[in-house]
C-alpha cells in the first residue's frame, strides 16, 4: 500500500525536462540552475571545515554562528529585528523548511489560500499535512491579485496563506500595495503567512524586496524561509532558513527534527562565513543577473519571441502565442527538447488543475554562450512550430 497523495503523483516538470536534455544532449534552460559553480571564498570555506573541523552532528536548530549570521543579514538588508536564539531554524534546504512549516503548523480541514501558478512541491506537502488548499490563479503579463480574488478565497476556515515573493515561475516581485492588502486579508482572518521569500536576493532594475514579516500585524503570524543555495548559487547545498516568532519557531524546530534534524556542519558554517563575509556579492550578482536576463531577452526579441517582464528569479518568460505559436506550451517545450536541443519548462505544469498556457519559462542564470546557443535553438524550435 502506498499513500496516494505521492504515489499518484506524475514526475516532476523539472526531471522530466532535465531528463529529456540529458537523453538528447540538449542545452538545459529549464531547471533553475547557474553555470557558475558559486563564490570561491565559501567553497573554500566549506572544504576546509569538512577537512579540519567538526564533522558530527551539529545543534538541531543549527550552527549558533549560522544562526546569528542569518538575523545579522535580514537587520542588514531588510531591517528585521529577529532573535537568533528564539527565531531562527536551519534546515537541509527551503523545500524541507516548508514541510516543516505545513507539517508543524497545519490541522487536518484547515484551509490554506495557494497562488498558482506554484512550485510544485506545495500542494502535496499540504494535502500531506491535512490543509485544503484554496488556489487563486494569477495571469501574465503582471501576476497580481486584487481584493476581489482574495475575497472569493478567504473563508471562515482559512487559517494559512502560502505565499511566493518574488515569484517563480513569473520573475514578478509583488509591489507594496499587493502585500499591504493580502497583509489586511491575513489579520482579518487570523491566518498565518507562510512566506517562500528563497528569491529576495535576486532582484532586478532597483526593484526592492519587501518581507512580508514586516508589514503591520504580520511580525506574530509570518514564517518567513529563505536559501542560502539561491542567495550564494550553490543550489546544491539545501541550507535553507526558518524565521518566526517564538511561538510558531517552536512548532516548527520540533517539526525540522523529525524531518531531517539538522544539515552538514561543514555547509552551514560556510554559509556563515558567506553572509558575514559578503562584501559587495549582494550588489554584484544581481546586477550579473539582470545583465543575463537583458542578454536572453534581447536575443529572444531579435528572432520573433514576445518576452514577458522579469523583475527577479532565475527566469525569463516567454508568450508563445503571442510570439506566433499556435501551440500549447507543453507541446512546444517537448519539440524544442526532442528536436532543436534546448530545455525549458511548460509554465502549465505548475498548475493544480488542467491548464493550458502558452507561456515557457527560461532559465538565464547561464553563461553568456549558453543563453546564445539557448535563443538559436528556441528560434530553430519555433521555426519548426510554424511550419507545422
Amino acid at each position: 500500500m502506498a499513500n496516494p497523495i505521492f504515489a499518484n503523483l506524475p514526475t516532476t516538470v523539472f526531471e522530466e525536462m532535465s531528463g529529456l536534455a540529458r537523453e538528447h544532449g540538449a542545452i538545459n534552460l529549464g531547471q533553475g540552475f547557474p553555470d557558475d559553480p558559486g563564490p570561491e571564498a565559501i567553497r573554500a570555506k566549506a572544504a576546509d571545515v569538512v577537512m579540519n573541523g567538526y564533522n558530527q552532528y551539529p545543534p538541531m536548530a543549527g550552527l549558533p554562528e549560522l544562526r546569528e549570521a542569518v538575523a545579522g543579514h535580514y537587520a542588514r538588508t531588510q531591517g528585521l529585528d529577529l532573535d537568533w536564539k528564539s527565531e531562527v531554524t536551519i534546515t537541509s534546504g527551503a523545500t524541507e523548511a516548508l514541510a516543516a512549516a505545513f507539517f508543524g503548523l497545519i490541522q487536518p480541514g484547515d484551509e490554506v489560500v495557494v497562488f498558482q501558478p506554484l512550485y510544485d512541491a506545495y500542494l502535496p506537502l499540504i494535502r500531506r499535512a491535512g490543509g485544503v488548499p484554496r488556489l487563486v490563479k494569477l495571469s501574465p503579463p503582471h501576476w497580481r491579485f486584487d481584493r476581489a480574488m482574495l475575497e472569493t478565497a478567504f473563508t471562515a476556515k482559512t487559517r494559512f496563506v502560502v505565499l511566493n515573493n518574488p515569484i517563480n515561475p513569473a520573475g514578478a516581485v509583488l509591489p507594496q500595495e499587493d502585500l499591504a492588502l493580502l497583509a489586511e486579508f491575513c489579520v482579518r482572518h487570523d491566518a498565518v503567512a507562510i512566506c517562500d521569500e528563497v528569491w529576495e536576493q535576486v532582484v532586478f532594475d532597483g526593484a526592492v524586496h519587501r518581507p512580508l514579516i514586516a508589514f503591520p500585524g504580520m511580525r506574530e503570524r509570518t514564517v518567513k524561509i529563505g536559501s542560502a543555495g539561491k542567495m550564494f548559487g550553490l543550489t546544491g547545498w539545501k541550507v535553507g532558513f526558518l524565521c518566526a516568532a517564538p511561538a510558531l519557531t517552536h512548532a516548527l524546530s520540533r517539526t525540522h527534527q523529525f524531518l531531517t534534524f539538522t544539515t552538514p556542519p561543514n555547509l552551514q558554517a560556510a554559509v556563515a562565513f558567506g553572509l558575514q563575509n559578503s562584501g559587495d556579492w549582494f550588489e554584484t550578482m544581481p546586477a550579473a543577473m539582470q545583465r543575463s536576463r537583458d542578454r536572453l531577452a534581447e536575443g529572444l526579441t531579435r528572432e520573433g519571441f514576445a518576452v514577458l517582464p522579469s523583475q527577479g528569479t532565475y527566469f525569463l518568460n516567454v508568450d508563445l502565442a503571442a510570439s506566433g505559436v499556435s501551440e500549447p506550451d507543453r507541446a512546444f517545450a517537448l519539440r524544442a527538447v526532442k528536436h532543436a536541443g534546448v530545455a525549458t519548462i511548460p509554465v502549465s505544469a505548475l498548475y493544480e488543475e488542467e491548464h493550458v498556457t502558452t507561456i515557457l519559462r527560461l532559465c538565464l542564470a547561464k553563461k553568456d554562450e549558453t543563453l546564445d546557443a539557448g535563443v538559436t535553438r528556441l528560434a530553430k524550435a519555433r521555426e519548426l512550430s510554424l511550419r507545422g
